[in-house]
């Protein structure tokens, strides 16, 4: 029998934070189609903190969460409209955010709640389904859209990897892709190296556990590996930017005939040490952003980059310098086709009364409803379309228009 990820490591009792945010597997997929506008989708994976990341400085409440978390001009953040400051980690994003080329949606959430699952809610992202959907993934809404779509097909593709992108898993054929992280492991010990998440002096011990525990499970687990050399192979790895080979491997694609691409950048899980680890996410993400800006050219103009999170996270902090699974969040969203400069959705404050179980920022959009607008104005697919065969139970009702 043949276990998914989630099953496999849910079954071997080692399933933590770190496992859905892991940097090491980075998944790419790739759909060719008729229209001469390209959507790339990046899945932000790990609860990216939209709190730290579009900083409501604005609101006297921020201060108050989180005291000892640097915000606003004393971090490095740039102000975006008076109320808002973005990241200092996303700074070189600000040319973009000055030309109308970079946006953000805030106090966004899938239908997901509650329960706080990496993989339930990254499931549920990626399928665009509703709490009912837990369970029931088959498809991803991306796949869906090409569903619907006349004249398309799969253009030559390439796989090198093991997973596949569930956002462009569907009835509809696509490409995948993934870039090669040099390691020669079974497809087992691949799974059980999703454990290593943070690259920082926590990595050793995470390799050593890895290796442990597939003692435990089993011989073969690890077959006729060096730990030494995986080490320093692992290590390669995280330092030689696959990211950015991800970015100018899509934007070759959709020079060509792709005119959909979708990737994930890990590492957004910030229990602790939230300064280290939301940096080295937020130049990830901005590399690739940049990357896809210079490689297009002209194209850039017809282009939209959505990147999205499965949740928030706490609007307060937590006791050691990080924030925990929250729910509202903000989505960031890039390109010449963008209506950019501006930071979409209602505010929905922070005081306690507002706060979504008194401790997570209110979710006051569905981040699906941007996400079908987008495609909307892309593509021309019709509303109903939208809210019922490739969103199902969605309600696209007040959502602003984020295309040109």
């Amino acid at each position: 029998m043949i276990l998914s990820r989630r099953k496999f490591l849910q079954r071997a009792g080692i399933l933590g934070c770190s496992v859905a945010a892991s940097p090491l597997l980075t998944q790419m997929s790739f759909a060719a189609m008729p229209s001469d506008n390209r959507l790339v989708v990046i899945i932000l994976r790990g609860g990216m903190d939209g709190l730290d990341v579009v900083q409501p400085y604005g609101d006297p409440e921020f201060s108050k969460l989180r005291p000892n978390l640097k915000f606003g001009e004393k971090s490095g953040a740039t102000d975006l409209d008076g109320f808002f400051s973005l990241n200092r980690g996303l700074s070189d994003l600000m040319p973009l955010w000055q030309k109308g080329e970079l946006g953000f949606a805030h106090a966004v959430s899938t239908p997901y709640r509650d329960k706080r699952s990496h993989f339930d809610g990254q499931d549920l992202l990626e399928a665009g389904l509703g709490m009912d959907g837990i369970g029931q993934v088959n498809d991803g809404w991306l796949n869906r859209m090409l569903q619907v779509m006349p004249d398309v097909d799969a253009r030559t593709g390439f796989a090198i990897g093991r997973e596949e992108m569930l956002v462009l898993e569907g009835d509809m054929p696509v490409s995948n892709w993934s870039p090669d992280t040099h390691l020669s492991l079974s497809a087992r010990t691949k799974r059980l190296l999703e454990m290593v998440y943070h690259d920082d002096a926590l990595f050793n011990a995470s390799v050593s556990e890895a290796f442990d525990l597939a003692s435990a499970l089993g011989k073969g687990m690890a077959e006729n590996v060096d730990p030494k050399l995986l080490q320093q192979q692992l290590m390669a790895s995280l330092k030689g930017g696959s990211h950015k080979r991800v970015a100018k491997f899509a934007a070759n694609r959709l020079l060509a005939d792709t005119r959909v691409a979708a990737f994930s950048i890990n590492g957004w899980d910030t229990h602790d040490n939230q300064g280290k680890t939301l940096k080295s996410a937020l130049t990830k993400l901005s590399d690739s952003i940049l990357i896809l800006k210079q490689e297009l050219g002209e194209i850039w103009g017809k282009t939209a980059v959505l990147a999205v999170t499965e949740f928030g996270r706490t609007a307060r902090e937590n006791g050691t310098k990080g924030t925990d699974h929250g729910t509202g969040g903000a989505m960031v969203m890039a390109g010449g086709a963008i209506s950019g400069g501006k930071v979409f959705g209602k505010w929905p404050g922070l005081k306690e009364a507002d706060l979504y179980q008194n401790r997570d920022l209110a979710p006051a959009m569905d981040v699906r409803a941007y996400c079908a607008s987008a495609m909307q104005d892309l593509f021309g697919i019709e509303q109903t379309m939208l809210e019922g065969a490739i969103f199902p139970g969605l309600d696209m009702a007040g959502v602003s228009r984020i295309i040109l």
